[in-house]
């Protein structure tokens, strides 16, 4: 498998790495949005969130936190964004979580996409209703 973030993580491909653990690595971003924008990624391949076992995604999300509030105090941020894709707009077939830090008036606006209201209350009912029954399915 051709994956440079798994290549990364086994250290046969050079990043600016900023944390690294058996379970997690964080480096900067190539082409970042702000300096400092970091992308951290589970060690072991996983393409997406869902394919991370059960089992690796709170220890995984622990390192992001603890990155994410780093990214935040050496970048003197207010904030940060932090935001992963699954399959669409994913530029690398890796999970990878995107923690960029943010300042009031930083010239991103909000989103990347354009957001719009549920027609109507009962349009959004709908839509929860068969969230809840997916989740119900998974449950078994």
């Amino acid at each position: 498998m051709d994956c440079i973030f798994c290549a990364i993580a086994a250290g046969e491909a050079s990043a600016h790495r900023v944390f690294d653990d058996g379970t997690t690595v964080a480096f900067l971003d190539a082409r970042p949005l702000f300096p400092g924008h970091v992308l951290v990624v589970p060690r072991r391949h996983a393409q997406t969130l869902t394919d991370l076992p059960e089992a690796e995604v709170g220890p995984f999300f622990a390192r992001v936190r603890l990155v994410t509030g780093a990214v935040e105090r050496a970048m003197a941020a207010a904030g940060s964004f932090v935001a992963a894709n699954n399959r669409v707009s994913q530029s690398v077939p890796h999970f990878h979580v995107h923690v960029v830090p943010r300042n009031p008036k930083d010239g991103l606006r909000g989103f990347f996409w354009p957001r719009h209201r549920y027609a109507s209350d009962g349009e959004a009912a709908q839509v929860a209703a068969r969230v809840r029954a997916a989740l119900e399915a998974d449950r078994g």
